[in-house]
């Protein structure tokens, strides 16, 4: 069987507005017991959050079909030093998720500083963000999206305030959401696939298609979102599949065009401890 790694804003809703026919293809999922996540790379709210937002647009999924940047950064933290301690520059969804897996906000010394969306970030933020950077903290950034699309239009991004804090130290910071792969394999892992099972779904070659392309995983792209297909030409890498919108989507076609000879229905799902024993 396939999974896949969905992306939601451009893909599932537009705005405040569900794209048409993207419950649909999310109701025929869980009908199916189809493994899939839906991937963001903004890190202000929680899981639960998102999943409640999904759900008032008419989208009946749990907390456990998310999967956020701020979850991503938060897991590679506790593996490279667990119970560190962070100077944190964003919001819940970054705090929630930087708690829940063991790890201390402080305001001076930290082992490092993570950036990640917020709309109350403020230059004394940033300025105590440099001076720990340049004592030795480590610059870590929840993605590198310049902008964040609103209702209202474009606001600065996670990496519009990375990229000062670069600019100003001189240190490049790591980044966990998409396309890294920290993110990417992180949520493969989570549904128990391999990397041949994996699709990602996305409207965004920088982002999504890029960092399935990267993997290994099956890309598929919806010009629902910001991206024609006049711009494909821009870009050395290609999608698997480009359609217009999800709704254009089916699941037993997807299962035939991207299933490889050896077949993935008779495969065993992974354990857990298989999930975390792969590269």
């Amino acid at each position: 069987m396939l999974g896949y790694l969905i992306d939601m804003d451009g893909v599932i809703y537009r705005g405040g507005h569900l794209i048409p026919g993207a419950d649909r293809f999310i109701n025929g999922l869980l009908r199916t017991e189809t493994p899939f996540r839906f991937l963001t790379n903004n890190s202000q709210r929680t899981r639960r959050d998102v999943a409640t937002r999904l759900q008032r647009l008419g989208i009946d999924v749990e907390e456990k079909h998310v999967y956020t940047c701020a979850m991503a950064t938060a897991r590679f933290l506790a593996h490279q030093k667990p119970g560190g301690t962070a100077f944190v520059i964003g919001e819940g969804g970054l705090l929630t998720a930087l708690h829940e897996n063991g790890y201390a906000i402080v305001d001076r010394d930290p082992d490092y500083v993570v950036v990640g969306e917020g709309r109350t970030i403020s230059f004394e933020m940033v300025e105590a963000a440099l001076k720990m950077v340049l004592a030795g903290a480590k610059l870590v950034a929840t993605n590198l999206d310049p902008n964040c699309p609103t209702e209202s239009g474009l606001r600065p991004g996670c990496g519009s305030t990375v990229a000062m804090l670069e600019t100003a130290s001189g240190v490049k910071a790591f980044s966990v959401g998409k396309p890294s792969p920290v993110m990417l394999r992180g949520a493969r892992k989570d549904l128990g696939l391999n990397t041949d099972q994996t699709v990602v779904i996305g409207d965004t070659m920088e982002t999504d298609i890029l960092g399935g392309v990267q993997l290994g995983f099956k890309t598929i792209l919806v010009l629902s979102g910001g991206t024609s297909r006049d711009d494909l030409h821009d870009y050395a890498y290609r999608p698997d599949k480009i359609v217009e919108s999800v709704a254009d989507l089916d699941l037993a076609k997807l299962e035939r065009e991207f299933t490889p000879d050896e077949p993935l229905l008779t495969r065993p799902r992974l354990s857990m401890r298989e999930r975390q024993l792969q590269p």
